[in-house]
C-alpha cells in the first residue's frame, strides 16, 4: 500500500529541487533520510520534511505496521514547475531587467516492497 505527500509552491527553482530529488529516487526510506540529512543544499531540508510526512501518511494508512519491517522505499518523486513571480530589477540607462522567481510542486510516493511480493 502506498502513501502520497505533496509540497506545493515551494520557493525553490525546479532545477535545484530536481538535483536533490534525483539522489533519493528508488532508495529505501532509511537510506534516503540519511542522504538528505547530509546533503548540503537548502532543498534537501524541504524534501526531508516531505519524506517524513509521506512516512507518517503510510503509517496512518497501515495501522500497527512499521516502516522498517515492510521495507519502505521511495517509489516515485516528481518535481513540476509552479507559479513564477515576475519582478523588475533596475538596469543601466533607465532599463529594467526581468527577474523570474520560480517555485515548484513536489509529489512524493512511498510504497512497501512486501505488498508487491504478496500481490504477485
Amino acid at each position: 500500500m502506498e502513501a502520497i505527500a505533496k509540497l506545493n509552491n515551494c520557493p525553490t527553482s525546479p532545477r535545484k529541487m530536481r538535483l536533490v530529488v534525483d539522489l533519493i529516487r528508488g532508495e529505501r526510506v532509511e537510506k534516503a533520510l540519511s542522504i538528505l540529512k547530509f546533503t548540503n543544499k537548502e532543498a534537501a531540508i524541504r524534501v526531508e520534511k516531505l519524506l517524513l510526512s509521506a512516512i507518517k501518511n503510510w503509517e496512518s494508512k497501515n495501522e500497527g505496521a512499521r516502516p522498517e519491517e515492510n521495507q519502505l522505499f521511495v517509489k516515485t518523486v516528481m518535481v513540476d514547475g509552479g507559479r513564477q513571480l515576475k519582478r523588475l530589477r533596475p538596469a543601466p540607462q533607465g532599463r529594467g531587467y526581468r527577474i523570474r522567481k520560480r517555485s515548484n510542486h513536489v509529489t512524493l510516493i512511498v510504497d512497501s516492497k512486501n505488498t508487491e511480493t504478496t500481490q504477485n
